[in-house]
């Protein structure tokens, strides 16, 4: 009988590979019909490997969702952007490939974000996502964040709406 380990940790520069592959599964999964598809292709062709490496090491914090020594899933997280906001922290990005979506990994990886923000220092934590997006519209709502504030954004002469969640 085997044990099937599920580790949260801080992304490091030999994950890079593993997580450009799941960026581009998640997203790919996440996007597809929602994004036009140039828009998609070119974030998709941007967000590579040479590009994660770059990241992992830069001064954002990559959480990386470790199932088995597979990565299943990422979390991008620091200082919120949006300056209309009086959250402290943000999390910036948290997407799982699609065949661990469903299972409470991504509560578990949500949770842990939230955490690191909080020993940070950060005071509040906000997360923007797509509204045409409901699958993670549904799942920022399960987890208890309330909508307070929307924006717009446009691809590819596109313009979709974004909704920004908030947690105290």
């Amino acid at each position: 009988m085997s044990t099937l380990t599920i580790d949260i940790r801080h992304a490091e520069p030999q994950d890079a590979e593993a997580i450009a592959e799941t960026h581009r599964a998640a997203w790919s999964y996440a996007y597809t019909g929602i994004l036009p598809h140039k828009s998609l292709r070119q974030m998709l062709e941007r967000r590579n490997v040479a590009w994660w490496r770059r990241a992992v090491r830069g001064a954002t914090s990559i959480l990386v969702l470790d199932v088995g020594g597979t990565i299943a899933g990422y979390a991008t997280l620091g200082l919120n952007r949006a300056r209309s906001l009086p959250q402290e922290g943000e999390i910036y990005e948290l997407y799982l490939r699609p065949e661990y979506q469903g299972v409470g990994l991504g509560k578990r990886l949500f949770i842990e974000a939230r955490q690191l923000l909080a020993s940070l220092g950060c005071d509040g934590v906000a997360v923007w996502c797509l509204e045409e997006n409901h699958p993670s519209v549904d799942f920022y709502r399960f987890q208890g964040g309330r909508d307070v504030a929307e924006g717009h954004e446009t691809f590819d002469g596109k313009t979709l709406k974004k909704v920004a969640f908030v947690w105290e």
